[in-house]
């Protein structure tokens, strides 16, 4: 997967501010990757800085979240030709040195999840939010036969066959691009699996939603993923009918 053609996807919303050092970060980690910024209804000077600092940038007219960007760059992706797309945030959050572990992981599956909760992380989610991530990932997992430690990361790849099916079909919803498109693949017989990765907390701007919301919002995804494991509705993996 390494010689392949790879887009960074980097969708973005009023990130003027880290833009520029995530795109330059990017560069220096895989300077072969071409980088597409989708400038998700940005209020600010975050399109202009990003075509300053040498990405691709494609500007929606009003903000549609981040499902409503990744859907535009799985577009992208398809009809471009790439093998792999990854999705790295606009805000510096994610670390582009772990950009070759995603990539080379689609070697063996279709999207590889980067997981912050490993015995070299020191990330740290509690309370009511970390509970309900739990029992979402046991349900995911589930799903998958195979460990989803991190549902809700943002930080991961996808190869050709996710690709093709993520230009199609795609949530918009809030955290649809996390737990609703890993929910779509695996029902789809895609191959999900996960590798560490280092993530780092928002340096700039705001998150979109706070924390009791994603809390509340995590509780109820869980009980839809827990019912909705329970059918027998998964096509076969390597079945792509």
């Amino acid at each position: 997967m390494a010689k392949s053609r790879s887009l960074i996807a980097i969708p973005a919303w009023n990130e003027q501010n880290s833009i520029t050092e995530v795109i330059l970060k990017v560069k220096e980690h895989r300077p072969d990757a071409d980088i597409l910024v989708v400038d998700d209804g940005s209020t600010d000077r975050t399109a202009e800085v990003a075509l300053a600092a040498g990405a691709t940038v494609a500007s929606l007219p009003f903000n549609v979240g981040v499902g409503g960007a990744m859907r535009t760059a799985f577009l992208y992706a398809q009809r471009e030709g790439y093998a792999a797309l990854v999705q790295v945030d606009a805000d510096g959050q994610h670390d582009p040195a772990d950009l070759d572990r995603l990539i080379d992981g689609l070697d063996s599956a279709d999207i590889v999840v980067g997981t912050r909760f490993h015995p070299e992380s020191t990330y740290f989610v509690g309370g009511p939010r970390r509970w309900a991530m739990i029992l979402l990932s046991k349900a995911l997992s589930r799903m998958n036969r195979r460990v989803i430690s991190d549902p809700t990361s943002g930080f991961r790849s996808a190869g050709p066959r996710a690709i093709e099916l993520f230009a199609v079909e795609y949530p918009a919803d809030y955290l649809g691009d996390t737990v609703g498109s890993l929910a779509i693949a695996i029902r789809r017989g895609l191959v999900v699996s996960e590798t560490p990765v280092t993530m780092y907390f928002r340096q700039h701007g705001r998150p979109s939603k706070n924390a009791v919301w994603s809390a509340l919002y995590l509780g109820r995804a869980s009980l839809a993923i827990v019912a909705t494991g329970l059918k027998s509705d998964r096509t076969p993996r390597g079945d792509d009918s």
